[in-house]
This record gives structure tokens, C-alpha cells and sequence, in this order.
């Protein structure tokens, strides 16, 4: 994919669809293999991400999967935006969900996002092996520091 076809800027989630929206859906369904589901579909919402961003500055350590991360701070709207890309269907949907909560926000307002209550919320980490859940803490991990070294 050329790198003209894909703008960090264009990517919605976190506009058009929040982290209260996330929560609401996964309540609505019945078990966790719809929530598993929703949350795949839902990564289906990232574009791909270009092989030239898949850099290793961008590379997220810590992920059983591969995870790069893109951010663009844009100065005159004081908003971070946010790509993620992962080989892994599962894990474009968590990164899905971690971009509802952060994507198109201020650098202090995604510092300070609590993540940890909002999974606890949704009861996300319960059900993620122990290295899922320790590869989803690692993209916050990184997502929050470049954010606090902007704020």
C-alpha cells in the first residue's frame, strides 16, 4: 500500500466509535466468543498499515504478536492520532479497542486515561492469556509514554 493511500488522520476510532460505545456492545453480547468476535471485527476497522511505517522505532516489544505503532501529533488541533498494525487478527482488535479509548485526544487526556479501569470495565484482561494480556499493556505502555512526552 503506498504510503498517499493511508492518513493516520482518517482513522475513526476513537471519533466515531468510543470506548463507551465498546462497552456498551460487549455487554449486549451474550458470551465471550461473541465478544471475540466483535472485538476481530473490529480491528477490521484499522487500515493497513504501509511496510514502509513497519519500522523498527515502531516496533511494540513486549507483544507475543508483531505490533508496530504510527502517532502524528497534530499541533493545531492539540489532538495525538494513533495507527496500529498487527499480524494478528486478535490483537488488531484489542489495539481497536485501546484506539477507542485514546485515538484523536489531547497528549494529557491520553496520559491520563485510566486503561486499566476501562479493561477492568469491560472485563477484558480476565479473559486474555497471560501474554495477550501482557502484549495489550504494552501497546498502552508505549501509546502513553509518547503521549506524556508531548504533554
Amino acid at each position: 500500500m503506498p504510503l498517499t493511500d493511508f492518513d493516520i488522520r482518517d482513522i475513526k476510532l476513537g471519533r466515531d466509535v468510543t470506548a463507551e460505545d465498546v462497552r456498551e456492545d460487549l455487554e449486549f453480547l451474550d458470551d465471550w466468543e461473541e465478544r471475540y468476535r466483535y472485538i476481530i471485527d473490529l480491528g477490521k476497522q484499522l487500515p493497513p498499515m504501509p511496510e514502509a511505517l513497519r519500522t523498527e522505532e515502531r516496533f511494540v516489544r513486549g507483544c507475543q504478536s508483531q505490533v508496530w505503532l504510527v502517532t502524528d501529533y497534530d499541533a493545531d488541533a492539540g489532538i495525538l492520532h494513533l495507527a496500529v498494525e498487527s499480524d494478528a487478527l486478535i490483537v488488531r482488535g484489542l489495539a481497536a479497542i485501546i484506539l477507542t479509548a485514546l485515538n484523536g485526544k489531547a497528549p494529557k487526556d491520553v496520559a491520563d486515561y485510566d486503561m486499566d479501569a476501562f479493561f477492568e470495565r469491560i472485563d477484558l484482561l480476565r479473559h486474555l492469556s497471560p501474554t495477550r494480556g501482557n502484549g495489550l499493556l504494552s501497546m498502552v505502555g508505549r501509546i502513553k509514554q509518547e503521549a506524556a512526552a508531548l504533554s
